[in-house]
């Protein structure tokens, strides 16, 4: 997984939680494909639409990360086979490629007293590390770690000078996810938050991002509900069929479904599936969306969603529809594509948000666009200008 490249620059990929489920199908995924080991079903980036598009080749990434569990990649792999989640025979055969990410991936940092500034610059530090060891020429981090509740408003968050005085404070200032994107950023590194928790919504971020010269993207990766929801509402727009009523249940197993048992984790996670629909349909939609935890599903989650409709004449219908999936097997892949991606962005000197990748998140920034097809198309146009 460290090789030089034969057709690109070389590319890190940095992962906060770096052990957990999503991230070390990430690490598995990358090398089999590479391997010739499984073919690259899932990956948007592998699509015909994108041969021409320059992107680093997946057996070409560079694998660090941090994280605050120490269990080996090769035991969570394991673990992913015994869930269902991994081929048997696949850990076994790439050993060499987890034993190299394994190595790579450092102690994260939580919460804790202090000046945070410290912190930052020992993040930034194990950023610049392994970009120099590996002869990088360039670093995306992707924020894989649990949700975690949006930051409580500080008057330090809109301006960058005031945020840097704060953290140089005696008392900690940000959560540690956005502790991470600010020494990630600080670093000269491209930044992915694969999840609702919102760090890059605050302005001082936004600002370090552009002073620095870096791109960034998020929130919330789409893989499940809200992409059905994205694909789905907007057929009722378009054949002019009023939506009444939208209701989701979302059972999750897993560390994900004891993250989001907490209700001020929930409320980052709802708050992004309901905006889509605000965006997809003309109208006022009456909904919720629950999210309960069944620890006995693990790694897998099911969605039911019940849509009420009204059709010509006032005629009331209803459409319901249900989503089994594996988490980490849906979003590995669009991590990879992101990586991909923001790379070639950083080639291209792109600073700040980059609103083409919202075809990829739940509730995208810098863009309004929910409807997956012309997300799917800007994307596509975007890859196709030259570098």
């Amino acid at each position: 997984m460290g090789s030089t490249p034969a057709h690109g620059p070389r590319l890190g990929v940095w992962i906060i939680g770096a052990r957990g489920s999503v991230a070390t199908t990430v690490v598995v995924g990358a090398a089999a494909v590479a391997a010739g080991l499984a073919p690259p079903v899932g990956c948007v980036t592998e699509l015909p639409d994108f041969r021409d598009a320059g992107l680093t080749p997946l057996g070409d990434l560079v694998f660090g990360g941090c994280d605050i569990t120490g269990i080996p990649l090769a035991k969570r792999a394991e673990q992913l086979v015994a869930a269902g989640v991994v081929p048997a025979d696949l850990p076994a055969s790439l050993q060499r490629a987890l034993a190299a990410a394994d190595r790579e991936i450092r102690p994260g940092v939580g919460a804790a007293a202090g000046s945070q500034a410290p912190q930052a610059a020992a993040i930034a530090g194990q950023l610049a590390d392994f970009r120099e060891r590996h002869g990088l020429d360039r670093v995306v981090v992707v924020n894989l770690a649990s949700t975690a509740p949006q930051p409580d408003p500080h008057p330090a968050f809109t301006d960058l000078a005031a945020l840097r005085a704060a953290l140089a404070g005696p008392d900690p200032v940000l959560p540690p996810h956005a502790l991470y994107a600010y020494a990630a950023l600080g670093a000269g590194c491209g930044y992915v938050d694969f999840t609702p928790s919102g760090a890059m919504r605050l302005p001082a971020l936004d600002e370090l991002a552009r002073s620095i010269g870096v791109p960034y993207t998020g929130n919330d990766g789409k893989t499940g509900e809200t992409l059905v929801r994205s694909a789905l509402a907007p057929m009722f727009a378009h054949r002019a069929l009023r939506v009444r009523a939208w209701f989701g249940t979302n059972l999750l197993g897993g560390g994900d479904g004891a993250t989001l048992a907490d209700p001020s984790a929930a409320a980052s996670k709802n708050a992004s599936k309901a905006r889509s629909l605000t965006e997809l349909l003309p109208d006022p939609v009456e909904g919720q969306v629950h999210i309960d935890e069944v620890p006995a599903l693990g790694d897998w989650k099911t969605a039911w969603d019940h849509i009420a409709f009204d059709g010509f004449l006032g005629v009331r219908m209803t459409m319901q529809f249900t989503w089994q999936g594996c988490d980490s097997a849906l979003a590995a892949p669009l991590v990879l594509d992101l990586v991909r991606l923001l790379g070639r962005a950083m080639a291209r000197g792109a600073v700040g948000v980059q609103p083409q990748f919202a075809f990829f998140f739940k509730d995208p920034m810098g863009a309004r666009e929910h409807r997956l097809v012309p997300q799917y198309e800007r994307l596509l146009a975007w890859t196709r200008t030259p570098l």
